[in-house]
């Protein structure tokens, strides 16, 4: 587990994702010596794989401890890598929210 964050205040999230979404696009042209998320977005399929499973798991493992700051900072690393593999595989935020909106009932 990384270190929590101070100072969170509240926010809007689609506005964070759209936000982070920019971000992220504009890293996939960075050199991934330098940047981590180059990294995920043109490295082996397995390296996001691994991170989201890893980020799913610290996620379980803060829910079952009840840990609310925890709960948060670990969701927010599974957002961040979600937000990569989307993009790494051409899904855009518009998208996702398009499959969402078809399920509701």
């Amino acid at each position: 587990m990384g270190e929590r964050t101070a100072g969170v205040m509240p926010s809007d999230l689609a506005e964070t994702l759209v936000y982070l979404q920019g971000i992220i696009e504009t890293r996939r042209t960075a050199d991934s010596e330098s940047s981590y998320t180059a990294r995920l977005l043109n490295g082996p399929t397995d390296l996001i794989i691994k991170k989201l499973v890893e980020e799913s798991l610290e996620l379980g493992l803060a829910i079952k401890d009840d840990d609310h700051d925890h709960i948060r900072y670990e969701a927010a690393d599974l957002f961040y890598h979600l937000l990569v593999a989307l993009s790494r595989s051409g899904i855009t935020l518009s998208e996702l929210a398009g499959e969402l909106d078809a399920r509701k009932k």
